[in-house]
């Protein structure tokens, strides 16, 4: 789990020590991107904590999610209607689901720690 939170740190320092821009044309590609790669790390972090975690369904979803984006983002460009906010719309929705079911497993995990230590503290009394 340290290796997706050491490379988001480190791309986040990058983003902020060098002077890449974007042009604003290619602007919503990358936001859709970044919002796919959150999706995908979101999701293989949940997929970790429920012991399910497949390094190949991980690396196709990261890269079936961002083509699929940029398709989309790319038709809807060239259609003339902003179909990009399919994708921030679902992606967003997973994201939201991801952590609120992350958040429940690590709040489990707690409670079971802290219900175990307790019974031992009880039974050396």
């Amino acid at each position: 789990m340290w290796l997706p939170v050491m490379g988001l740190l480190i791309g986040i320092l990058l983003g902020l020590f060098t002077e890449f821009r974007v042009p604003d044309q290619y602007s919503s590609y990358l936001s859709i991107a970044v919002l796919a790669a959150l999706d995908t790390l979101i999701g293989g972090i949940r997929a970790h904590l429920e012991d399910v975690f497949e390094d190949k369904v991980f690396l196709t979803g990261f890269f079936t999610n961002i083509l699929l984006a940029a398709g989309l983002a790319f038709l809807g460009v060239h259609l003339g209607v902003d179909l990009y906010l399919a994708a921030v719309f679902a992606f967003g929705v997973r994201l939201f689901h991801n952590i609120a079911l992350i958040r429940r497993i690590l709040l489990n995990k707690w409670l079971e720690k802290r219900k175990i230590k307790k019974e031992t503290q009880d039974e050396e009394i």
